[in-house]
């Protein structure tokens, strides 16, 4: 009981470790103060934007870092770059001391650098201490991802309202304090033993309790999060949030009392029946028989070429139009087979299912982060800038809703099952009604809706997508092969800001000329039209790369679905025989 203890113990380490290390979210809160000290255009706060998503192109050496070093000394290393990198710029836009644009340049590379290795050291925690449920403890933890920059903004009006520069102070310490809150949990993590079935199935219980805890985190910070009124309130919400973090640590002390559950009250109630199904240990050689069972699956159904990646449905007899069968092709040229199946990078990178599914992050979720990177100066456009806090709030809380419903799939199989590229498709629906309803009215509530829509989008993308790329290429390869997909982060980053940037400097002509500096600040609803409409477009591209890539990879999904059944099925039914 012990060793359950300590392992949950570690999973709430995870869970403060991500929600206090998304600095990159609230960007948006002091980038309008930073533009204004450094006397920059448009265009180059952007590039700084740039330079922090950047850090994630650098993500391959916190893989590197951990061949050589213990976990908790990659943790600190990473705490100490968001230290300095945070910490500097929070110096120049004090005006303490002054830099050349091309080191604070640096600086936010060095920042954005520090997110990617804290991510690392929770992905490689959540693996090693819950190998069965890693799918789970995975999701809830990358999903506190999204509640940094709430949790930021309520420190932010506890402390000091009116001061945006705050916000570089906390990212640089608070992550430092986290570290080494979480060092004592890391240091004594458990050995790994295989579970029983019943342990697997109280675990999938416990996780939807810590989501549930986490559904409630997130209403609290959307209401009360930027409503505050004075300090005082403000402090008092503080630790009402701070609570609802800490919280979770009473789960080792469930964890004694389910043993005592068990033996005294479990009998009178059956969990059978539940409408849920969370992971099963059979689920844990699933992959291997539906890799050894879809070859006869095939062989009734259909046909593989050569190399194994084509896949042609034997009893198309009856299709007589042109376009029918043109469509179909398109449809199946190269198409998965089965789910899981290891793909190294250079067949990655051979295969149309992939570039889809590439596409449909860069115009889906990398959209959002570029949005939320630019909601200062769109707040500021608008005449918003007095609810700036309130928007960041909005999206961070949205942001971490979407993460949390990315694990939907995984709860509600039993009654609805879906592919999980079809609820990515889903998820990316409200993208483009969020741009066009931005571009389309440009008032204060179309930007608090489209704000909490586009949060709602990109957090389930940024949390499904180790999900989908494990299960499409290979649970082995997911390291490698997630970080070449999110490779359209900085890209998308530089392309779609530097247009947005292009737009709002050229409609600046008529804006309002800071005092003091070179800063140009648009006013109006023409500052961000174009940008909107282009990013409503470039959404609808997206969605339609995602809804290509669900027509090809459902009769993968749903030929697992079956192996699954079967498998259960044929172990029901091996006592009676």
């Amino acid at each position: 009981m012990a060793v359950q203890s300590r392992k949950w113990m570690i999973l709430v380490a995870t869970i403060w470790i991500q929600a206090f290390t998304g600095t990159n979210f609230d960007f948006s809160a002091y980038s309008s103060e930073m533009k204004k000290v450094l006397g920059i255009s448009q265009v180059q706060l952007n590039y700084l934007a740039v330079a922090s998503d950047m850090g994630k192109v650098f993500g391959w050496s916190s893989g590197l870092a951990l061949m050589y070093f213990p976990l908790w000394v990659v943790l600190f290393m990473a705490a100490f770059m968001g230290l300095f990198g945070y910490g500097i710029q929070w110096l120049v836009i004090r005006n303490a001391i002054s830099l050349p644009y091309m080191l604070v340049f640096f600086l936010c590379l060095l920042a954005g650098c520090s997110i990617c290795w804290f991510n690392t050291v929770c992905l490689v925690l959540c693996i090693k201490n819950f190998p069965t449920n890693r799918a789970l403890a995975l999701s809830l933890t990358v999903s506190y991802n999204g509640v940094t920059a709430a949790l930021y903004a309520l420190a932010g009006d506890a402390i000091n309202a009116s001061s945006s520069s705050l916000y570089l102070l906390l990212n640089s310490l608070v992550p430092l304090v986290v570290s080494i809150a979480a060092l004592i949990p890391i240091l004594r993590q458990p050995s790994v033993d295989p579970l029983s079935p019943e342990a697997v199935r109280s675990d999938s219980i416990m996780f939807l309790l810590l989501n549930l805890l986490a559904i409630l985190t997130g209403v609290y910070l959307l209401i009360f999060g930027s409503n505050t009124s004075d300090s005082t309130t403000a402090r008092i919400l503080l630790a009402g949030a701070i609570f609802l973090l800490v919280f979770p640590l009473c789960v080792p002390g469930v964890v004694y009392a389910r043993h005592w559950f068990h033996n005294t009250v479990h009998s009178s109630f059956h969990l059978g029946g539940s409408g849920f199904i969370l992971v099963d240990d059979d689920d844990l050689e699933l992959h291997k028989r539906l890799v050894s069972g879809e070859g006869s699956f095939n062989d009734r159904n259909g046909s593989l070429s050569e190399d194994g990646c084509e896949y042609k449905v034997g009893s198309e007899k009856g299709i007589d139009e042109d376009s029918t069968r043109c469509c179909e092709k398109m449809i199946e040229k190269d198409q998965l087979v089965i789910l899981g199946e290891e793909h190294p990078a250079k067949v990655l990178v051979g295969r149309l299912d992939f570039w889809l599914y590439y596409i449909a992050y860069f115009c889906g979720g990398t959209i959002g982060l570029v949005y939320s990177n630019n909601l200062g100066q769109i707040a500021q456009s608008l005449g918003e800038s007095a609810n700036t806090t309130l928007l960041v709030t909005l999206h961070s809380s949205f942001s971490f809703f979407g993460r949390l419903l990315s694990a939907a799939p995984d709860y509600v199989r039993a009654k609805i099952y879906f592919a999980r590229t079809g609820w990515l498709t889903i998820a990316l629906l409200p993208t483009p009604i969020a741009f066009f309803l931005l571009a389309g009215l440009g008032n204060s509530m179309a930007l608090r809706v489209g704000t909490a829509l586009i949060g709602l989008s990109s957090g389930f993308v940024f949390s499904a997508a180790v999900s989908v790329t494990s299960e499409l290429f290979g649970p082995n390869s997911v390291g490698v092969n997630h970080n070449i997909l999110i490779t359209n982060i900085p890209i998308g980053s530089l392309v779609y800001g530097v247009l947005a940037a292009i737009v709002y400097d050229a409609n600046s002509g008529r804006g309002l000329k800071l005092k003091f500096t070179d800063s140009i600040v648009c006013m109006g609803r023409r500052c961000y039209f174009l940008t909107f409409v282009w990013w409503g477009c470039l959404s609808i591209l997206g969605l339609v790369s995602s809804l290509l890539l669900f027509l090809r990879t459902k009769h993968a999904y749903d030929a697992f679905e079956r192996n699954r059944a079967l498998a259960e099925a044929s172990k029901e039914q091996e006592p009676t025989s």
